[in-house]
């Protein structure tokens, strides 16, 4: 864990501690990450093992404080088509199988990231050191190489591991830029000249074609504005919170991470093993349900129109229209993983991907990752995968839903202290929100100015009026709608608060709605 000492830290690392989060690794793993992290891929001993591909100019993308770099991408056009190289970070040559860094990994599941500092899955003489695709550097990696039509759909994959070398660590908003002024005016973008710039152009190109691609398969991404505490040197605390969007660029290069993992799912479904990333669709009922929230919020949702065609015309940018999408969301469910041999697993698709798919493209940050990984290396290959490779397959499910479920935890424990914190000298004061969840025992709002989502408890809104019995709130068929007394509150609809209480040491704030 790196260490960080801004005075709001120790708050953060009371979370981490409630969450039973460890601080450290066990003095053995940081050991043994110690003796592999001057292991040469490039000894002779490596040779039979990794072909070289360092002439290839792969870059890297990620946000600027990243140090744990997964992947690393190259293109070229082909004729009319495309020719990619994807590299993902090769762990297996650091991290022995029933060794104490492996040991250490499993118990984690995966990294989770705090404003101040990052849980890392691996120690960081590995996550950030020697396993991480920095530039300048030999590395190890497993590389998947794709020759692409002209509509950026695979003709062929190999799986295989090579050695690489990065050539550029860049951010997602330079490369964004760097674009812009590239569409102005060739050679104009300030990354232009390098021997690795026309990659960044096919990124784009491929990335906008992938993009089609998913529309036409029917598949889905909610982009629900996500709520995040992160640094910010302006503010007094030294930290903000903020809403924050997926650009443009970490849009093309999630296509070839799914494009990566759909691959992947495809040869261990071929070969009857593996571990999937699967989604059920969304029930017909719920379906239904919500066509009726958009008919009563009157967004037009043609009876023609997909439930994927409808959820791309919303505009993350419409209050209304982010208070569907949380109701899209929850009629998706939650993707699990679904470990398999022999016989074919019942459910094989991600729905909101709209086909099979695997994580393979995270294994510094996913402990999953690197065992779907080494599997596929044989897979494509054409051998059959040892008892050792298959052995994880089936306990790796739990592993990465108890993981899931406190990265969930630690995210919204250091929201909610930010939120307190941010409110705590505005206790009094009116705020004005959007509805965006209506339930039986709660009514979640949106504050824009501070960022802040609360929920408030559904009898608040008859305003303190008297009654001869308890208020029961009634959700109407279509969850559009919530009467509470004589209120009725809808989706979408703007709402008066008054900040009662903000404790910052509870983690809670409280609000009271003002009477229209």
């Amino acid at each position: 864990m790196v260490e960080s000492h801004h005075p709001l830290d120790a708050e953060f690392q009371r979370i981490r501690d409630e969450l039973g989060l460890p601080r450290t690794f066990p003095d053995e793993a940081l050991a043994e990450a110690d003796s592999v992290a001057s292991r040469d891929p490039l000894a002779p001993e490596s040779a039979s093992r990794y072909a070289s591909l360092l002439e290839v100019p792969f870059v890297t993308i990620d946000p600027p404080a990243s140090r744990d770099l997964d992947q690393a991408f190259y293109a070229e056009r082909r004729g009319e088509g495309y020719f990619v190289r994807y590299a993902i970070d090769d762990l297996s040559f650091f991290v022995a199988r029933g060794g104490a860094v492996e040991g250490a990994a499993w118990r984690r599941g995966e990294t989770l990231y705090s404003p101040d500092v990052q849980t890392p899955l691996y120690p960081p003489a590995i996550s950030e050191g020697c396993a991480s695709l920095l530039p300048d550097v030999p590395r190890p990696a497993i590389v998947f190489t794709f020759e692409l039509d002209e509509q950026a759909r695979p003709k062929s994959t190999v799986i295989a591991r090579a050695v690489i070398r990065s050539r550029a660590k860049l951010a997602y908003q330079e490369v964004s830029e760097h674009l812009a002024r590239e569409r102005e005016r060739s050679g104009s973008g300030a990354l232009a000249g390098q021997e690795w710039s026309p990659s960044l152009t096919l990124l784009e190109e491929i990335g906008r074609q992938r993009q089609a691609l998913e529309i036409a398969r029917n598949g889905v991404s909610l982009r629900i504005p996500s709520q995040h505490v992160e640094r910010w040197s302006a503010a007094l605390t030294g930290y903000r919170l903020t809403f924050e969007q997926e650009s443009d660029v970490e849009g093309w290069n999630a296509q070839i991470s799914l494009m990566t993992g759909m691959a992947a799912a495809e040869i261990m479904i071929s070969r009857g093993v593996g571990l999937l990333r699967a989604l059920d669709p969304p029930r017909p009922n719920r379906l239904r349900a919500l066509r009726l929230t958009a008919l009563a919020l009157q967004v037009a949702w043609p009876p023609e129109m997909d439930y994927d065609d409808f959820v791309r015309s919303l505009d993350p940018a419409n209050p209304v229209h982010v208070a569907i999408m949380q109701q899209a969301a929850k009629i998706m469910g939650g993707a699990r993983y679904v470990a398999f041999e022999g016989a074919k697993p019942a459910q094989t698709d991600h729905a909101a991907i709209a086909a099979p798919y695997a994580h393979v493209t995270a294994p510094l940050r996913r402990l999953a990752d690197r065992y779907v990984l080494d599997l596929l290396v044989e897979l494509a290959a054409g051998r059959a995968p040892s008892p050792d490779l298959i052995r994880p397959l089936p306990q790796l499910p739990q592993v990465m839903q108890s993981a899931a479920y406190r990265e969930h935890m630690l995210e919204s424990m250091i929201v909610d202290f930010a939120e307190a914190l941010l409110l705590r000298d505005r206790v009094g004061q009116p705020f004005e929100a959007v509805v965006i969840d209506l339930r039986r025992d709660g009514v979640e709002v949106q504050i824009t100015d501070p960022p802040v989502r609360t929920v408030i408890r559904a009898p608040l809104f008859t305003y303190g009026v008297p009654g001869d019995s308890p208020v029961r709130p009634v959700l109407s068929a279509d969850g559009a709608k919530l009467k509470v007394g004589a209120t009725q509150l809808v989706l979408g609809q703007r709402v008066a608060l008054r900040l009662d209480a903000a404790d910052p040491v509870t983690r809670s704030i409280r609000f009271t709605p003002l009477p229209p």
